[in-house]
């Protein structure tokens, strides 16, 4: 596969699969920041299109959020077909089945994905607590979930799971837990990472999402980090990830060659004290660019 020649951002700019709305503001918001200014003549990065969720026009949650990852899995296909390098920057944790379905229409085949999130986001409807469909992304990348849903970049899971990994959770309910140990999903957890290191752990899930034939992406909610650091999530929860870490890890990952889309979500511009978290997307895209 050739070399990218740019990062392109695309927006997705969508609330309505968490409780919190919020963060349906999360790619404008960071649009007109001070921290993206600063980026805003990078030679390397070029904002592209941000796309919103259809009006309620009668359709419910689901239906709207279907439709706007249609239009992003074409829009992440059309920027891989193009030469360019696709960042997604969310809205809430639905967007992601866009994301990575166009990922693998593009390849024709599952990825690996590197999942980096405080909470496992695997509910299928039967499951959730809360209803929410950003806790529910994982689950249908992985093909279960509301059809609606389901294999619109191919057929069948848009990831592989045996490439998959989700690292750094801390909140979660047991039957997200059971539901990715039976699909074969590695799991570390954040006490995990306390046990064991940080860079031991990010070595682990680096060879086994690289080791994906067609390529692989990672997919970042901002709520992995301590929100004493970054402040500006949907769900917060606390003891995460340090931002230095982070920065460090994603550096890494971003210059691995099988890498073939990022992704961050869940930025909520209404928490973010001091533009805080603004400032740590910025310094994540400067890596990617650099990478």
């Amino acid at each position: 596969m050739k070399a990218l020649r740019r990062l392109r951002i695309i927006g997705a700019a969508s609330g309505i699969g968490a409780q919190d709305v919020a963060c349906a503001d999360g790619p404008v918001a960071f649009h007109r920041s001070q921290a993206w200014r600063e980026l805003a003549e990078h030679p390397a990065i070029d904002w592209g299109r941000t796309l919103f969720a259809p009006a309620a026009d009668g359709q419910g949650r689901s239906a709207r959020i279907a439709a706007l990852c249609r239009h992003l899995a074409d829009e992440v296909e059309a920027t891989l077909a193009a030469g360019d390098f696709p960042l997604v920057l969310g809205g809430d944790h639905s967007v992601a089945i866009g994301t990575w379905s166009g990922l693998a229409r593009f390849l024709g085949a599952p990825s690996g994905l590197l999942w980096i999130d405080a909470h496992l986001d695997s509910h299928t409807p039967e499951s959730s607590y809360s209803g929410a469909v950003h806790g529910m992304p994982l689950a249908c990348l992985l093909g279960r979930g509301d059809k609606r849903l389901l294999a619109i970049g191919r057929p069948g899971p848009q990831i592989s799971a045996a490439h998959t990994v989700v690292l750094g959770a801390r909140s979660y309910e047991p039957e997200e837990r059971q539901f990715l140990a039976q699909a074969g999903v590695r799991v570390i957890m954040a006490e995990e990472i306390e046990a064991r290191g940080f860079a031991a752990c990010l070595d682990e899930a680096a060879a086994i999402v690289a080791a994906a034939p067609a390529g692989f992406g990672v997919s970042l909610d901002l709520d992995a980090v301590d929100p004493a650091l970054a402040p500006g999530v949907g769900s917060p929860a606390p003891d995460g990830l340090l931002a230095s870490d982070l920065l460090t890890a994603w550096r890494w990952l971003a210059g691995l060659p099988g890498l073939r889309g990022l992704e961050i979500v869940e930025y909520n511009p209404d928490r973010d004290r001091h533009g805080a978290t603004a400032q740590l997307i910025a310094a994540l895209l400067a890596e990617a660019a650099a990478a």
